[in-house]
């Protein structure tokens, strides 16, 4: 009831406000044609205002990252820091089924702090035995479509941690279906040490020559501290747009 009361005032407003306007540029607009508009509008900047207001519920995050640990101790103490800031929220966690890498380190840390492990690994690479065998559950696919679908479907958000061209491919490949509006999951770049600043410029980049509509853009959230990401991707995925652009006025 209150929420109708809100809605009701709002529309009312908007009226006046309408009225007003015409009434000071002489507009003899029809009194049904004036209200429908002013309840259309209404309508939209309430249901606006109340997607925005309800946050996410995060049950599982798919996280993408390395298979090395890397050069610098800085990217093994980033992996702890959002495993523990995931297990502290109670987030499960969706990864690529290894034991190797930052895979290893990611979900070894998730399981100390007691929170939820799902691996998700093709059978070749089971075969070589990098697969963990200590995980809440363990998913072995037939290849590396399925081994992305499964990921996804099971997750609610997805983040990079740093790694290469593997990491790479999965992390844009989610954020194009988020664009394509194949699902609507925020995207999140767990930027350590400034490691995505050159992949995010690129984003930048394909805005200003007009291959990346700038809403699109939005849908990559990047952030160096976990805590930090973990409230962005909480928040509601922004409507994607056309992702074709015939021209730039169009932009």
């Amino acid at each position: 009831m209150r929420r109708d009361r809100c809605l009701e005032t709002m529309v009312w407003l908007l009226w006046w406000d309408a009225h007003q306007d015409a009434a000071v540029l002489s507009i003899r607009q029809p009194v049904e044609e004036l209200m429908a508009h002013t309840v259309a509008r209404a309508c939209a900047l309430f249901l606006h205002s109340s997607i925005e207001s309800v946050a996410v519920s995060l049950r599982r995050i798919c996280v993408f990252c390395g298979s090395s640990v890397g050069t610098d101790d800085v990217y093994r103490t980033a992996t702890v820091a959002l495993a523990r800031e995931l297990a502290n929220r109670g987030i499960g966690l969706v990864y690529g089924g290894a034991s190797v890498g930052l895979m290893g380190v990611l979900a070894d840390s998730v399981l100390a702090g007691g929170g939820e492990v799902i691996g998700v690994l093709p059978r070749a690479l089971a075969d070589r035995e990098i697969a963990h065998l200590g995980l809440s559950h363990l998913h072995v696919v037939e290849s590396m479509h399925e081994r992305k679908s499964l990921m996804a479907e099971l997750s609610d958000a997805f983040i990079a941690l740093p790694g290469g061209f593997g990491t790479f491919e999965e992390f844009c490949e989610a954020v194009t279906w988020t664009q394509l509006g194949l699902h609507s999951k925020r995207c999140g770049l767990l930027n350590v040490a400034g490691f995505y600043d050159p992949l995010l410029a690129l984003f930048d980049r394909a805005v200003a020559e007009g291959f990346l509509r700038p809403q699109n853009r939005t849908i990559v959230a990047a952030e160096d501290d976990p805590a930090a990401l973990l409230d962005r991707l909480a928040l509601p995925a922004a409507l994607s747009e056309p992702k074709w652009i015939p021209s730039l006025d169009q932009t």
